[in-house]
């Protein structure tokens, strides 16, 4: 009568009923498992941010202070150093990348034992981070290591003093996390190569077109969904670097390698601040969705779907 279309409700029947019902109740154990480990401590996190509390004393004993922790995060030192470092340690992600995506080109194209390459570049990726750090702390001796011992054999007098030096630190550990990391980005570059028709670079060939222009001009261009993906992996896991760090420098020497993820648990659970380390994982919280949202929003631009 007034020119709208009549709509009509239908009721769900029982059988419809059921239907939904079974699927809420397949779905009930990621719902709920997923509200305990990851948005009730986001919550919890947020709000305790606001309060100076040490969990050994009880809920009884947090006192509201506002933006007090945040206030006190930026004028501490050790803070703003280790996001210094952190904001450095990003530059694993595009160099990594780079030589991830010159190692998939070779092994795909003039590499025997194609498989054999994959399985050793990879065995990095899947072994303990620890045992990985606790070799490379024998590695990277300043004194009696293999690395600078080979060093001095060549000549070089002044060799790096590596996971002991403040100046060499956060280098040793941005060379651990290339190499745990350069099995999963080649392999995964592998597989996006695989996924590229040959007859482009066939069309490129009969062009004149160099290897270096097919590189560049085909092959970096259709990986783009590929280097998307990794690019976000790796500026994500740059900020959880935690366990490798602990064993291998324990964020020194001079916090030279400290990271603020190191810093939230020595604040948490060592200084006993529950308050101030929420404030620490709120801004890593903050930082991380920014990077990500824009990551999102950029990739319109240079990503090739």
């Amino acid at each position: 009568m007034n020119g709208r279309p009549a709509v009509f409700k239908r009721k769900m029947s029982r059988n419809e009923w059921r239907d939904t019902a079974a699927g809420y109740l397949f779905i009930a154990p990621m719902l709920i498992g997923s509200a305990v480990l990851i948005l009730f401590p986001i919550f919890a996190s947020f709000i305790l941010s606001l309060t100076d509390w040490n969990f050994v004393t009880g809920l009884g004993g947090a006192s509201f202070v506002g933006l007090g922790n945040f206030i006190a995060l930026f004028q501490d030192a050790v803070f703003v150093k280790g996001l210094t470092n952190n904001f450095i340690l990003l530059l694993v992600v595009p160099i990594g990348l780079a030589i991830s995506l010159v190692l998939a080109v070779i092994i795909n194209k003039g590499v025997y034992f194609k498989d054999t390459f994959k399985v050793i570049y990879f065995m990095p990726y899947i072994s303990s981070t620890v045992a990985i750090a606790l070799v490379f702390q024998v590695l990277f001796h300043p004194t009696d290591g293999p690395i600078n011992k080979l060093l001095m054999s060549l000549g070089i007098e002044n060799v790096p003093g590596w996971i002991a030096s403040s100046d060499w630190s956060l280098i040793s550990v941005m060379i651990i996390i290339i190499w745990t990391q350069l099995g999963f980005q080649t392999i995964m570059y592998i597989a996006a190569l695989q996924n590229i028709p040959q007859q482009l670079y066939e069309a490129a060939n009969v062009d004149g077109a160099s290897k270096l222009y097919q590189f560049f001009k085909i092959t970096v261009p259709l990986v783009t969904p590929t280097t998307f993906l990794l690019l976000i992996q790796g500026l994500v896991h740059t900020f959880k670097v935690f366990d490798l760090i602990i064993v291998l420098t324990e964020g020194g020497p001079a916090y030279s390698s400290t990271i603020p993820v190191l810093y939230l648990y020595q604040q948490a659970f060592e200084e006993l601040k529950t308050g101030y380390a929420s404030a620490i994982a709120v801004i890593l919280f903050l930082i991380l969705t920014l990077i990500t949202l824009l990551q999102w929003i950029g990739q319109k631009k240079w990503v090739n779907y």
